[in-house]
């Protein structure tokens, strides 16, 4: 049972594998199978070593390309670490250049320099600022030198680039440039590389910051080479402010020196006030002496003489007394050889005998448009100048020519236009001048003498500039200065010679009215009118003036209105007897006119107004015009 258990069980089996090896393919079949099965697993492998092959490739761009990000990363980091090294370098440069003492500029940008040479690698380093402040700084490393001209010319040499927006240019490597000029300029300058950062400021001048590479090895990397500018600013700002702060202590030096001149001329004015009662007694007691002495006397020159000094001690007190007031005097043609005669007699009486005045002839062609007595001070300045530069001994020379001026041409002080000039030379052979005093010595407060006050030369300047003109100035220390004044000749014909002055027009026993709140001065004014031939009835207060008028106006013929303080209480007592008596011609004797209005004049009721201290040919003419002229015509004596 078992067995044929068995029997049943494997039977059927076995006769499924026979049917199924009976049905199976023949060897023939199973080789090809085999080919087909080999050369599909042949197709495979080679598909699968080109797959190998094109991972690897795959692999090895890969890997390349991580080398080539991680070395550009690697260059940034290293790049923006020396950018922020270097703007560590510039922003310690920068704080140390804010907190610079005066004193210490100079150090702090020498420093400055070398630590931006330093991390540049370069062997020299230069900041230069070609006008305004101009200013020059340079950095050597040891053992090298600036050659000649360098870096001087570096302003003018940038001009022929192209710089960049930042106004930098970036010279590699100077022997790659195109041959020309510029490149031999640079070769001779022996740079193998070359950066420089320029800036054109506001004033015109043109500030550059440069570096000269002398070995071929080293180079700059361009993308630090544009914070340069900030480090250009720093160093020009720190210029800029020094040069303020330097100004502006000049300013108040200046301001200074101005304030005690203002307090001096208020002490000035004060006794200019005293001195021309002097003056007036002087002029009035001498006019009268002319008058009375023969033209041939001998005593009659002196006499003339002392009225001429007195004259022009007059002229001065009024300089003294409206210093600082701009004053529109009148001008006309003025014949050089005039003025240089009349002054050259002046200057022979004033100087001292040691020193030799020699006055060169003067074209009569030498006419200008001016103010004679500005003019005049012209000279007399730059002679006493002279004089003073050679110690009180030596040779001051006056030479006067006209000159045709075809192009314009700049001198010391100011430009000249084409067209004619007088030019007019006073030269000496004193101590001269050095260059550093000869900029200087125009300005207003700068003197080298102790008792000196600083106005002569800023004066002559002033004055020169007013008439159109320029000054040129020549000095050598040792040998000696030469000034020349340069100014516009006058087209017209030349004026003829001065006539003698007319005779005096005497009175014929007029009564004149003077008012004056001083004693001394009323006297001296009725002592001028009562030699000029008029009887003059003096009041020293304006109520016993005015009382007087009113009272009787017919007994007077002139009113002659004096000094009274303030000006404003003069007009005041003119307007006063004009009303009382509006017939008589009225008169004001004042220093200076340039503060009265014509409206003020006219509404005052003035007939004349003269000049204080009374001139007797000023007041007699006035008078005779006053007493002449029907009915009375206002006129404002302004010259």
């Amino acid at each position: 049972l078992a067995h044929g258990r068995l029997l049943h069980d494997l039977l059927p089996t076995t006769d499924r594998i026979l049917k199924e090896l009976l049905a199976a393919p023949s060897q023939q079949q199973l080789q090809t199978l085999r080919t087909s099965i080999l050369t599909r697993q042949a197709q495979s492998r080679a598909t699968a070593r080109e797959f190998r092959l094109a991972l690897y490739v795959a692999s090895l761009v890969l890997v390349g390309l991580l080398v080539q990000t991680g070395l550009r990363l690697r260059a940034g980091a290293l790049t923006l670490q020396r950018r922020a090294a270097f703007e560590h370098v510039i922003a310690g440069i920068s704080t140390r250049l804010i907190d610079a003492q005066p004193h210490q500029i100079d150090a702090h940008i020498d420093r400055a320099l070398a630590d931006l040479a330093a991390y540049l690698k370069a062997d020299r380093a230069y900041i230069v600022i070609s006008s305004g402040i101009a200013r020059i700084h340079g950095w050597c490393r040891e053992g090298k030198t600036f050659p000649p001209g360098w870096p001087d010319r570096v302003p003018a040499l940038v001009r022929h680039f192209n710089p960049t927006e930042d106004g930098i240019v970036h010279v590699q490597n100077v022997d790659r440039l195109s041959p020309g000029a510029v490149r031999d300029l640079l070769a001779a300058a022996r740079l193998s590389g070359w950066v420089c950062v320029s800036k054109r400021r506001e004033d015109g001048s043109t500030s550059v910051l440069g570096f000269d590479t002398l070995r071929p090895s080293t180079t700059t990397p361009s993308a630090e080479v544009g914070l340069l500018r900030m480090a250009l600013d720093a160093i020009t700002n720190l210029l800029v402010r020094e040069h303020l702060l330097q100004e502006r202590a000049r300013l108040e030096m200046n301001l200074q020196q101005a304030r005690r001149m203002e307090t001096v001329g208020a002490l000035a004015s004060g006794i200019a006030h005293n001195f021309n009662n002097i003056i007036g007694a002087i002029l009035g007691h001498t006019e009268i002496a002319e008058q009375q002495l023969a033209l041939d006397s001998r005593a009659h020159p002196s006499v003339k003489e002392v009225r001429h000094a007195a004259e022009r001690a007059r002229d001065l007190v009024d300089q003294i007394l409206v210093f600082g007031r701009r004053r529109d005097q009148p001008r006309r043609p003025v014949s050089i050889r005039d003025l240089v005669a009349e002054t050259s007699g002046l200057l022979r009486a004033s100087l001292p005998a040691e020193i030799e005045l020699a006055v060169r002839d003067v074209p009569a062609s030498a006419v200008v448009y001016g103010q004679p007595t500005q003019l005049q001070q012209v000279i007399l300045n730059l002679c006493n100048n002279a004089a003073q530069a050679m110690d009180q001994l030596g040779r001051v020379e006056i030479e006067t020519d006209s000159h045709q001026v075809t192009a314009s041409r700049p001198l010391a002080q100011g430009d000249l236009k084409p067209g004619c000039y007088v030019r007019l030379a006073v030269s000496d052979s004193g101590r001269g001048i050095d260059q550093l005093t000869l900029e200087r010595i125009f300005q207003p407060f700068f003197t080298t003498r102790v008792d000196g006050n600083g106005f002569g030369l800023a004066t002559v300047r002033e004055i020169v500039r007013e008439h159109g003109g320029a000054i040129d100035v020549w000095s050598v220390p040792g040998i000696g200065s030469r000034f020349e004044v340069w100014l516009p000749c006058y087209s017209a014909d030349p004026p003829a010679m001065r006539p003698s002055p007319p005779a005096v027009q005497l009175g014929e026993g007029e009564t004149v009215l003077v008012v004056d709140d001083a004693s001394e001065r009323l006297l001296a004014d009725e002592e001028v009118l009562a030699a000029l031939g008029y009887e003059p009835v003096g009041f020293t207060g304006a109520a016993a003036a005015l009382a007087a008028c009113r009272a009787s106006p017919e007994r007077f013929d002139v009113l002659l209105v004096g000094y009274i303080a303030p000006a404003k209480s003069a007009l005041d007592l003119a307007a006063a007897l004009h009303r009382a008596a509006p017939n008589l011609p009225t008169l004001l004797a004042t220093a200076s006119a340039d503060e009265i209005s014509a409206e003020a004049l006219l509404a005052a009721g003035i007939s004349e107004v003269v000049h204080r201290p009374l001139i007797s040919g000023e007041l007699a003419e006035a008078l005779a015009r006053c007493l002449r002229v029907e009915p009375i015509s206002v006129r404002t004596l302004q010259s």
